[in-house]
């Protein structure tokens, strides 16, 4: 059945990554010379070590590449500095897997650049595990002597949490 003269004609739903990705992926290629697919194989490319602190951030191609006496790119990688020294030590295994996912030498150097990359700080606050009846009237106990309220609150805030902090832990009461 045709359509009426004159109705448009519905076309089928496209996903929207199709749609991004045909609006970013020149951007990415004219300001930083490489494609989205590097960018989204690159949790691949350097694995589970690396991933979070480190990200592709462009390819200096040199003048004149494409003769054949042109040198390969430069990728430049951004890089937390905790994972700097790391990344530094897996430069040729990078240079490999980059250059496997493009299927020929693309790349001969890695710059390294100090910056941040996550955006979000990983938690570093110990668990805490919720305090039983008996560990409270321990505390009680260790500091019903204490004159002074604010005192007397403080160390019951400090107990409560060095209790909490170890049970989570594993680690037995001392007595």
């Amino acid at each position: 059945m045709k359509p009426a003269a004159g109705k448009p004609t519905r076309r089928a739903a496209r996903p929207i990554g199709d749609l991004v990705s045909a609006l970013v992926e020149p951007v990415v290629a004219r300001k930083a010379g490489m494609s989205l697919d590097l960018l989204g194989a690159w949790p691949e490319i350097v694995g589970p070590r690396l991933e979070e602190g480190c990200r592709p951030e462009k390819l200096v191609w040199p003048k004149g590449y494409g003769d054949e006496t042109s040198e390969p790119a430069t990728l430049v990688i951004a890089c937390e500095g905790a994972f700097a020294l790391r990344l530094q030590h897996e430069v040729q295994t990078i240079l490999s897997r980059v250059n496997d996912f493009f299927g020929y030498r693309a790349v001969s150097k890695v710059k390294i650049v100090q910056r941040a990359i996550r955006t979000t700080r990983p938690n570093r606050k110990p668990a805490v595990a919720p305090l039983t009846a008996g560990n409270r009237d321990t505390i009680r106990d260790a500091t019903a002597r204490i004159e002074s309220d604010r005192l007397r609150a403080a160390l019951e805030r400090l107990g409560e949490s060095v209790i909490g902090r170890n049970a989570a832990a594993g680690k037995a009461p001392r007595r």
